[in-house]
């Protein structure tokens, strides 16, 4: 294992996922506020995004984590908050909706446990 420190940066961050809440607080983390630590981690091998706009996409999981890379550092200039829609040992449905100035996202996600940790599975992303 390697060694904390300056150093470290080329090797993958562990982030702790073993609760739906650590999963989604990383996920906002992640999305928000630029975080780039465990975000291969974050995501299930099957994640897809989708966004419902004028011109609708879907974004699967090598597409996303390249794109959150890129915005490392990156925060965003909104007021975010979170509500669990539905929750069960193995699977968590959240709302986080991010408030911009002139518009509200809204995405809509699930978390799965697959084996000891959390990752995201789904992603719907909406505009108002």
């Amino acid at each position: 294992m390697a060694a904390e420190g300056p150093g470290a940066k080329a090797t993958k961050a562990n982030v702790n996922l073993s609760t739906a809440d650590f999963a989604l607080e990383h996920y906002v983390s992640v999305t928000t506020e630029g975080e780039s630590s465990g975000v291969e981690q974050l995501f299930a091998e099957d994640f897809d995004q989708k966004i419902q706009a004028s011109n609708a996409q879907n974004h699967g999981r090598n597409e996303v984590v390249k794109s959150l890379k890129k915005q490392k550092g990156e925060k965003l200039n909104c007021i975010v908050s979170t509500d669990i829609i539905e929750e069960s040992a193995d699977y968590m449905v959240a709302k986080v909706t991010l408030k911009f100035e002139n518009f509200t996202k809204t995405d809509l996600v699930t978390l799965e446990r697959v084996g000891n940790d959390w990752k995201v599975s789904k992603s719907i992303n909406s505009y108002k």
